[in-house]
């Protein structure tokens, strides 16, 4: 699938999938990668090393330092991909040095597939 990179870098692993929104501050743990966010569908699961899917991003501007913070800690996703990319979310990766490509259509992508993330070319494969 070929989308619009907003942050470069390659990455492979796992997909974890949300059709809703995510907010990084309050939404994620930034010590432990942990989606924190109360009956959001994708809390209880750890965003490391994953292949993070989500429609886009949610709430304060303080959601793209918790994304750097993230990766300080050594819990952020692999890479980022979304139907739509908006400041706070392209803020943090830029920051954080985190693969991100969105214009995805992210209904395609299933939790558990292997993705690979080329943000570089702008592409995203769907491995399994």
């Amino acid at each position: 699938m070929k989308g619009r990179m907003i942050s470069p870098g390659k990455a492979e692993g796992e997909a974890i999938v949300s059709s809703e929104p995510i907010g990084f501050y309050g939404g994620i743990d930034i010590k432990t990668g942990v989606v924190i966010e109360k009956g959001h569908p994708l809390e209880g699961e750890c965003v490391k090393d994953k292949i993070l899917i989500f429609p886009y991003g949610k709430g304060s501007t303080v959601g793209s330092y918790v994304i750097y913070g993230l990766k300080k800690n050594n819990v952020a996703p692999a890479a980022i991909i979304n139907k739509e990319t908006e400041t706070i979310v392209a803020t943090g990766v830029i920051l954080a040095g985190i693969p991100c490509v969105d214009q995805i259509d992210i209904e395609k992508i299933k939790n558990g597939d292997r993705v690979i993330v080329d943000a570089d070319k702008a592409e995203v494969t769907v491995i399994s």
